[in-house]
């Protein structure tokens, strides 16, 4: 990889907005739609560094690829999911995001391809810097405040571990994450390492058409089938109105999955004994649960879906199998595990996980100190200490990332608004008291969020500092506590 040119001064002048908006998918969008309707007349733009809208869903173009949340919860609070399935694909998600921009006339202020290269707040004009890259040009935005929407994903990059002899496959390799769309995959063999939600996606789809399709996995995942269309909110939308079936369905699914959560929280145990339990129902015979027996308890990462059970269809009709094991090489003709065991294969996939990143690849600097977001602490689940007027989305893990979401926009309003009344231009987390005790951000034990620990923000043991996990709990912190508590400093 080349390093980068400095970039040459700009001479086009600074445009000066209220508020910057980076990220032009569920986030970004989002934020967009909440700061008008909560902060109207606020002058703001919305940054998108690809050419199009629709964030994970427009990187993300591998076969199959779809939500792993249901669309009543990852969906709008404020924009009703139009389609019966609830598990929905990704071209569809990227349209309802592309169709909310219209209807909720954000799309006048997006500017695609516009990639943000640094952010530099000043205590002395009480305002950000953003500096992006368009076209071969150097633009500026002046802005008081600063909404990042980009996600945790390195869109550049995913995790690609080197596997021995891995050159002297004489088939292609792939990471799903940038997959070719000229590929044929018809009758050829085709191996996927991972065992995460990628894979559990892609299985399926590839098994429709290509030879074989085998899933190589170090260790197992929870996977749980599940209904695609939920019967009770096509049901409600027949009776009601789509806003009100839409509403009482999100209210439903949040209260479930609260529920569900706190009953595996409360006895994993149990939990992982009823999951393998409904996972044995699915099997054919022939396959050892020991396959979808993780070591590890149900909280601990995030389980996977399977849509109807397609998952285990493509298992029970010899389309596709499972192989639990570790990899010694790769030959020229596909891959020797370490049992002994060979794959052949015409076709391998490296779904091998994602690279996290805090705030994109964005130089954020607070009076000319750079933040490295590694060495902050959160502050109620969305702001960090020591950086003013910036909020940061950060999803929920067992839940749909768009909730929390929705609650980071709708308190980011909150703090504009409070701003504007009492006549103060700024709001900023100080840093933590010296006695806090420092925890990870994400108590997942997934291997994306082991290897990205070090560079992830903290919290603490005890509010404003600790991350909720609880949507409800959530709700009560950011929508009903006053902004100005006592911690958060104003200038």
């Amino acid at each position: 990889m080349h390093a980068e040119k400095p970039s040459s001064p700009t001479t086009i002048a600074p445009e000066e907005v209220d508020v910057v908006i980076v990220g032009g998918g569920l986030s970004g969008i989002g934020a967009a739609v909440h700061l008008q309707q909560q902060c109207p007349g606020k002058r703001y733009v919305l940054l998108e560094s690809r050419d199009a809208l629709g964030g994970t869903w427009d990187l993300f173009r591998y076969p199959g690829i779809r939500s792993d949340s249901d669309m009543h919860t990852l969906g709008f609070s404020f924009n009703p999911w139009p389609d019966a399935k609830a598990i929905a694909d990704g071209p569809a998600i990227k349209r309802y995001i592309n169709d909310t921009a219209d209807k909720f006339s954000v799309t006048p202020h997006i500017r695609l391809s516009h990639r943000v290269t640094q952010a530099f707040w000043s205590d002395e004009t009480q305002r950000w810097t953003i500096t992006v890259q368009h076209g071969g040009n150097t633009l500026q935005f002046i802005a008081q405040f600063l909404f990042m929407g980009s996600g945790y994903y390195n869109y550049n990059a995913g995790h690609n571990p080197l596997f021995p002899n891995e050159s002297d496959f004489k088939g292609e390799i792939i990471h799903p994450q940038f997959w070719p769309e000229e590929l044929d995959y018809r009758d050829k063999n085709m191996v996927i390492i991972g065992s995460g939600a990628t894979a559990v996606t892609l299985v399926p789809t590839l098994a429709k058409t290509a030879k074989h399709v085998t899933m190589l996995q170090r260790s197992p995942t929870y996977i749980v089938a599940r209904p695609g269309k939920d019967r009770i909110a096509n049901l409600l939308k027949s009776l009601l109105s789509d806003t009100l079936a839409y509403k009482i369905t999100r209210k439903k699914n949040i209260w479930l999955s609260r529920f569900f959560n706190s009953r595996i929280q409360k006895n994993p145990g149990k939990a992982k004994k009823f999951l393998l339990k409904l996972t044995r129902k699915e099997l054919p015979e022939g396959i050892d649960i020991k396959h979808f027996t993780p070591d590890y308890m149900p909280w601990d990462q995030r389980i996977c879906l399977a849509p109807d059970g397609d998952f285990f269809s493509a298992l029970r009709n010899g389309s596709a199998s499972i192989v639990t094991g570790d990899i010694e090489s790769f030959s020229s003709s596909g891959i020797t595990l370490k049992s002994g065991h060979t794959l052949e294969a015409d076709i391998i996939v490296k779904a091998t996980g994602l690279e996290l990143v805090t705030g994109g690849h964005v130089d954020i600097r607070v009076n000319n100190e750079p933040i490295h977001f590694g060495e902050t602490v959160s502050y109620k689940g969305v702001m960090f200490s020591g950086v003013p007027n910036f909020v940061l989305v950060f999803g929920y893990t067992m839940a749909s990332w768009t909730l929390k979401a929705d609650l980071a926009a709708l308190y980011f309003c909150r703090m504009i608004n409070h701003l504007d009344r009492t006549g103060y231009s700024m709001a900023c987390p100080p840093r933590p008291p010296q006695d806090l005790q420092i925890k990870p951000l994400l108590s997942f034990n997934s291997g994306y969020v082991q290897r990205a620990e070090a560079k992830l923000p903290k919290q603490g043991d005890r509010p404003p500092w600790v991350v909720h996990q609880d949507y409800l709990a959530d709700r009560q912190v950011l929508l009903n506590e006053e902004i100005p508590d006592g911690v958060m400093v104003f200038k």
